[in-house]
């Protein structure tokens, strides 16, 4: 079974103390994915089409990262080190860039990416080499989370949500998820930790 671990180990950035304007509603139900409803996926992914490492390992990254679509779609192998066991994340919508440890189960996935698709300078291709587009990451992941007998439709943001749920749930530091995640306003990280039931576990003991 995959065991999911974070190691936290930056410092808190200057972030706005502005209240960022309120997001619209969503039809879905639920925004974000359980633990094991991603590994559900990701275990589903390995088994569907031609590319079932390399959708799989889209999934992971992107929950053990908090990866946005396009985020994902621009990673190049230049921001990853194999051999230190590291990975550069760059953050759009303006969100604060930062380093992250890979563990055992990204390396080894990284590591069959490299072998499946050689000389590619993105990390996720097409058969052409050619980088994945937005729609297809949604189609991977729409299409594993129904593999997965997950009974609404995913989508891949909610893998990022997953993440943040996931770190809070876990006791973590505010600003430390705020810094992994790359949030610019604080005010974004600190749903996940007001969602956490980590906070009440000590209310009943019996």
């Amino acid at each position: 079974m995959l065991q999911i671990t974070a190691q936290l180990p930056f410092s808190a950035k200057f972030c706005s103390t502005q209240t960022p304007p309120p997001k619209k509603s969503s039809n879905r139900v639920r925004e974000y994915l359980r633990v094991d409803e991603v590994l559900a996926m990701i275990q589903a992914a390995k088994k569907v089409g031609r590319h079932g490492v390399r959708d799989s390992a889209i999934i992971l990254l992107m929950f053990r990262h908090g990866l946005r679509t396009a985020e994902l779609v621009a990673l190049k192998w230049l921001q990853i080190d194999l051999v230190g066991g590291y990975i550069e994340v760059r953050r759009a919508k303006h969100g604060h860039d930062s380093i992250h440890p890979l563990r055992s189960p990204e390396l080894r996935a990284l590591r069959f990416l490299q072998r499946d698709y050689p000389d590619t300078q993105y990390v996720f291709v097409s058969e052409r080499k050619a980088p994945l587009s937005t729609r297809s990451i949604r189609h991977i992941v729409a299409r594993a989370g129904e593999k997965a007998g997950i009974e609404f439709k995913v989508h891949p943001h909610q893998l990022r949500h997953a993440c943040g749920y996931y770190l809070a749930a876990m006791g973590h530091d505010t600003r430390a998820i705020q810094d992994y995640l790359g949030h610019k306003n604080i005010h974004h990280t600190v749903r996940y930790t007001q969602m956490s039931p980590q906070r009440f576990e000590s209310f009943f003991t019996d």
